[in-house]
């Protein structure tokens, strides 16, 4: 599907507030409601919009610290490690990647003391590399 700039422009907006009421969507793409919610609808129906969200306040959720954690599973644990990361619920995001790390996840925290519990069952069959998070200026961008 060829995206014109009105299309990128919905994009934009809907990635910043996807409750936007239709109608001021229109008004700032420069469309009629109507049209406006057609390009809604083909832009679903071609899966350039796959689903509509929510962002959850972590911090107000009782994790106000976020890790990145580098995950290299021993010989013969991908799949265990994989199994561990997917039946922990404060890893957030979970990538599998190339390089010497297999995984590169992210994890809520409620603070520094929550790491080591719930990293310690990983280190028989990983290696692990932490990094706290400090901010996060770049987050959820739509390249387009």
């Amino acid at each position: 599907m060829n995206l014109d700039e009105k299309d990128r422009l919905i994009l934009r907006l809907l990635s910043g507030n996807a409750r936007m009421p239709v109608t001021e969507l229109a008004g700032q793409v420069g469309l009629s409601g109507p049209s406006t919610s057609e390009r809604i609808r083909r832009l679903e129906t071609n899966g350039i919009i796959a689903r509509f969200t929510v962002e959850l306040d972590l911090a107000s959720l009782g994790y106000p610290l976020q890790a990145i954690v580098r995950i290299k599973p021993r010989p013969g644990n991908m799949h265990i490690v994989e199994e561990m990361i997917l039946s922990e619920p404060r890893f957030l995001d979970c990538d599998k990647v190339t390089g010497d790390d297999c995984f590169v996840a992210r994890l809520a925290l409620g603070s520094i003391a929550d790491l080591d519990p719930v990293l310690l069952p990983f280190h028989d069959r990983a290696e692990t590399n932490t990094a706290i998070i400090k901010s996060s200026p770049v987050r959820g961008r739509v390249p387009v």
